[in-house]
This record gives C-alpha cells, sequence and structure tokens, in this order.
C-alpha cells in the first residue's frame, strides 16, 4: 500500500507550504514589543498574555528550523537546502539570545510563583538550565560548531562505498553487515571501514575543532569543562555527572559479565570458535531475517499492527500514512540514521528514516513511531517547551514501542518473528555497554580537551576493554586501532545525548517485562506517559509510569534478570 502522495515544491511528500522564517528584524521588534509590555506590566493576567505571544513565536520559529533541518537532511547535497541551513545556523544564535532574555525576566519576575502555578515548575527549571548554557559572547562559536556538525554529516553522507559490484552508500551497506554469511558480514565491514579510514584525516581535525572549541564556550561562560555545560545543553535538571557515574559502574558490574557470556554461548551455539566484531549483529540469529516485503508492504502491515496493538496508536499511523509524514526511503546525498521531528504549527510529527531491507528497518520504524506518537499525543501541550520531554525521557517512548510491538512481529517475519525477538534482545544486552562506553568516552575527552587525536583513539580503545571486553577486530584496522566511536553521530554533533539510550532502554525493558503480565494496563500506562510529553522531569516521569529509576540501585539487575529468563 503506497501513502497518498501531497508533494510540496520540494518533493518529499509533506505539505510544508507557508512555514517559512520571520525576517531579523520582525523578530526583533516582536519581542521587543513584549519585553516593553512586560516593564510596564503591573498584574500576573499581562505576564501570562505576553508569555502567550512569546510561545507563539517559538512555534512559528521551531517549526521553520525543523523543515530547514529535514530538508537539508533530505538532501545534502541541494543547494538551496544547504543555503537554508546555513541561513538557520547564521540566525540560531540571535534568536537564542532573545529567548534568553525573556527567560531571564520570567525566571526573576515577581510574578513567577503565579505564572508556575499555570505553566508548571518544569519550565522554569528548563528555562534556567539554557540561560545558564547561552552568552552573546559565543554566539560566533555556535555558529562554527553548526558549520563543523554539518560537515561531518555531509561527509558520511555523501560517502559512496564500492561493494558487490555497485556503488552504494554506508546506510546501504545494513543488509550485508547481518547477512547470514559469515565472510559476507566481513567483506561488508572491510569495505565500510575503508571508507572511513579514507576519511580519518577529516574526521580527527573535525572532531579536534570541536572538542576545542566546546572547552573555549564553557570556559567562556564560567564553567570548569565542557561535561558541565553539555549537561546543562541537555536541560538535565533533576540528576547529574556523579548520578550517570554511578550508573555506568552499575552497568559494568552486572550487564558487562552477562553480556560477555552471552557473546561466548551464542558464538558457540552457532560454531564459531572466536566471535570476531563482524559475528555481532549475527547473534542468536541463524539464518536471514528480513521484512517480507518492501517498503509499502512493512507501511501496510503497521497500519494493521499499531491498529491491533491499540486503537489510538493505529488512528495515528494512519494519519501519518495518509498525510505523507514518512521519508523511509535510503538515496545517495540522504544524511544517515533516523529520527523524528516535528512542526508545532501545524501540529503534527514527522517521521526520517533510510530502510535498506534489513530487519533494522522494522525495528527502527517503530522506535521513531514511538517518537511521533508521543509527539502526536502531546501537540497542544503549553508551553512548547513541553511538546517533547528531555532526551531520555524521550527515548522511553520511541524503546518501549519496539517491545510493545512484539506480538505483531509474526506480519513482518512470519516464523522468523521468534529469531527476531531473541535478536532484539540480545541486542539490548550488547547495546547497554557499548551506550555506557561511548558515554564514558565523552566524559574522559572533555575532561581532556587538550588530548591528540591519537590520544583519543587510545581513550575509546580504554573503554572498549572496560565495558565490551569480547571485541575482537581481527583484521579492521580502523576499528582495531580505536577509531569505531567515529561512526557514532552523536559523538560529534549531540555532546552527551547518548547516554539517554541506555536509561530509556531500562525502562523499556520494564514495559516489557509489564506487559507480559498485564498487557491492557501496561498500554494504558504507555499511553498515559506519551501524554504528559515534557510536562515533568525524567524521574518524575518514570515515577508517574510506575517505572523504576535506572539510578535506582538493583534495577538494572531485575532487567537482566528477565532478559536471561527469555535468552
Amino acid at each position: 500500500m503506497r501513502a497518498r502522495s501531497r508533494s510540496d515544491e520540494n518533493g518529499f511528500g509533506v505539505n510544508l507550504d507557508g512555514i517559512t522564517a520571520p525576517s531579523d528584524a520582525a523578530l526583533a521588534n516582536s519581542y521587543g514589543e513584549i519585553v516593553a509590555t512586560l516593564d510596564r506590566a503591573g498584574s500576573p493576567d499581562v505576564w501570562r498574555r505576553e508569555f502567550g505571544k512569546w510561545d507563539a513565536l517559538r512555534r512559528d520559529w521551531k517549526s521553520w528550523a525543523n523543515v530547514t533541518r529535514l530538508r537539508y537532511t533530505q538532501d545534502t547535497r541541494r543547494d538551496e537546502f544547504r543555503e537554508a541551513q546555513n541561513e538557520l545556523d547564521r540566525r540560531a544564535p540571535g534568536v537564542t539570545a532573545l529567548d534568553a532574555s525573556l527567560k531571564r525576566r520570567f525566571l526573576s519576575s515577581a510574578e513567577r510563583p503565579r505564572l508556575e502555578e499555570g505553566l508548571g515548575s518544569q519550565a522554569f527549571a528548563l528555562w534556567d538550565a539554557d540561560v545558564r548554557a547561552f552568552s552573546p559572547a559565543i554566539a560566533a562559536d555556535l555558529v562554527r560548531e553548526s558549520a563543523l556538525s554539518r560537515e561531518y554529516t555531509e561527509l558520511l553522507a555523501t560517502a559512496s562505498v564500492p561493494f558487490a559490484g555497485e556503488e552504494r552508500s554506508l546506510g546501504g551497506l545494513g543488509p550485508y553487515l547481518q547477512d547470514p554469511d559469515r565472510e559476507v558480514r566481513h567483506a561488508a565491514e572491510r569495505a565500510r571501514w575503508a571508507a572511513f579510514e579514507e576519511r580519518a584525516p577529516r574526521l580527527d581535525a573535525l572532531f579536534d575543532e570541536l572538542v576545542r572549541l566546546r572547552d573555549g564556550m564553557a570556559r567562556a561562560l564560567g564553567f570548569a569543562s565542557f561535561t558541565e555545560l553539555g549537561y546543562r545543553r541537555m536541560r538535565r535538571v533533576d540528576y547529574g555527572p556523579a548520578d550517570v557515574a554511578r550508573y555506568r559502574a552499575e552497568v559494568e558490574r552486572v550487564v558487562v559479565p552477562f553480556a560477555h557470556e552471552l557473546v561466548r554461548t551464542s558464538g558457540a551455539a552457532a560454531g564459531m570458535e572466536r566471535v570476531y566484531f563482524w559475528d555481532e549483529s549475527a547473534l542468536g540469529v541463524e539464518k536471514r531475517v528480513a521484512p517480507l516485503g518492501d517498503r509499502d508492504w512493512i507501511l501496510a502491515q503497521t497500519r494493521v499492527a499499531l491498529a491491533a496493538i491499540d486503537p489510538a496508536l493505529g488512528e495515528f499511523v494512519d494519519m501519518l500514512v495518509e498525510r505523507d509524514l514518512l521519508d523511509l526511503d535510503n538515496r545517495p546525498g540522504k544524511a544517515l540514521g533516523a529520527y523524528c521531528t516535528q512542526f508545532p504549527t501545524r501540529r503534527v510529527p514527522f517521521v526520517f528514516a533510510n530502510f535498506n531491507g534489513s530487519r533494522a528497518d522494522v525495528r527502527t520504524l517503530m522506535h521513531e513511531l514511538g517518537h511521533a506518537f508521543q509527539a502526536w499525543r502531546s501537540r497542544d501541550k503549553e508551553p512548547v517547551d513541553y511538546l517533547s520531554p528531555t532526551s531520555e525521557s524521550a527515548e522511553i517512548h520511541s524503546m518501549s514501542l519496539e517491545y510493545l510491538s512484539w506480538p505483531e512481529m509474526e506480519r513482518y517475519f512470519g516464523t522468523d518473528a521468534v529469531a527476531y525477538r531473541r535478536e532484539h534482545l540480545l541486542d539490548a544486552m550488547l547495546f547497554l555497554p557499548y551506550g555506557v562506553a561511548v558515554d564514558h568516552f565523552q566524559h574522559l575527552v572533555y575532561a581532556h580537551p587538550g588530548a591528540t587525536p591519537a590520544e583519543r583513539h587510545v581513550m575509546w580503545q580504554e573503554m572498549e576493554r572496560r565495558y565490551l571486553p569480547w571485541r575482537a577486530y581481527g583484521d579492521l584496522a580502523f576499528p582495531a586501532k580505536g577509531g569505531l566511536w567515529q561512526e557514532k553521530r552523536h559523538i560529534y554533533v549531540a555532546p552527551f545525548y547518548y547516554i539517554d539510550y541506555t536509561l530509556a532502554l531500562c525502562c523499556a525493558l520494564q514495559f516489557w517485562v509489564r506487559a507480559e503480565a498485564d498487557r491492557d494496563a501496561t498500554l494504558a500506562a504507555y499511553v498515559a506517559l506519551c501524554t504528559r510529553g515534557g510536562e515533568a522531569p525524567f524521574r518524575e516521569l518514570v515515577r508517574s509510569a510506575g517505572l523504576r529509576s535506572p539510578f535506582e540501585s538493583g534495577t538494572l539487575a531485575d532487567v537482566v534478570s528477565a532478559a536471561s529468563a527469555m535468552l
């Protein structure tokens, strides 16, 4: 079944006409009028009314910014999209400065207690993090940071890899990396890492400049290191680096030994004397497990599957398909990865992905639909800060839907659904150590901003020995010398994000365990959590869904115990 086409002038399906950026002068004038009114304000009603005007301006800007980013990632080679992204990067610090000025006024206002009664205290906690993370003094550095991040995206999006008689994108290698034939997987990994080796000097130089730039911004703002600034940029208001360090230690103590044993036993069961890196994606899967149809067939199955899971989910995915709010095809020039964005003025989300014919297509779709469903359920929240929660909470929605959709996997994989579920859970156990390795690596990097590129590769090797002790690269020279982290886009463009996936996975697996016992109640709790959006910080949202915090002692052990029982 094919989504009904409502193509805009750019040919990507969703009609985004009318989402344009107000000029710098218009924005400055609108913000100036709000400031002038607040300076004369004599009642909380005036503050509340002016807040509404400000929030509308932010919705307009966010919609245009998200459309601009979407179009750029859909085709990084297209001049008008690149120019629009350049404009966004240039203008964003100025808009951040305007917002920071108003946030400071609301934070220091005598009317704050009454405003918090209506808006909630979370908005003020988020704004406090925001204003501490910005000063006009770092505006030029922010523009440069965006340019470097964009160069990294383009460097990988435009990479062409010769493999199996064709030139392929890095994303196009996906099915071969999961092929049941060990030699095919090995060859695909050799091709992939040869592409990184070719780009290694620029990858090192880009990250080196990013680290030094971020460290300089942090020190200009009065922080001892970028780690402090990075946590504020992530808007983490109810936990800090010490909590994350204790959580990493728990993963190392509880999960790493279990994951190591899983690798050993799964490899032995497959007849492997030694498990190499290119074997990890095939552990627990004896043959090629892939969707039984193409992109349109997968969408048709998804409409039926989500309706069977919950009527609200079914109606939601129908809306996405009918309004062409998905771009799932892998294309030359398209940025790697997958994400969900939203357009507040249109009150709809949009799903971006790169299907490649592998089993990951279904998992990725469910993941991004989880994000999109949350955005849809909380689309009317005020302020705009509540349309989505902070990232560790947002990833609960996405990762949970991956597991809550398990009963419907036969629709996609037939009798191979059993193997799909086993591989999915095994992959989760291997991901937890990898995710904390990425996080710990970033803490090391920003604690030592003057390190050389070679020293950073040694840092990563250190993390692999600690959290991924089973890892063996064989003749894959680039990752063997500590370069694997350079494929992880988050490390370059969204520092300190990656731990969020592991925190959310710990919560998602709790939803999975509960669904086994009481599916209806678990789905109701999931929908309620999505509906809350970002109106509360991480720990409160977790509690409200009846989940235990990953920071709480014993939570990880219980999750591993449940996974062990199935595996």
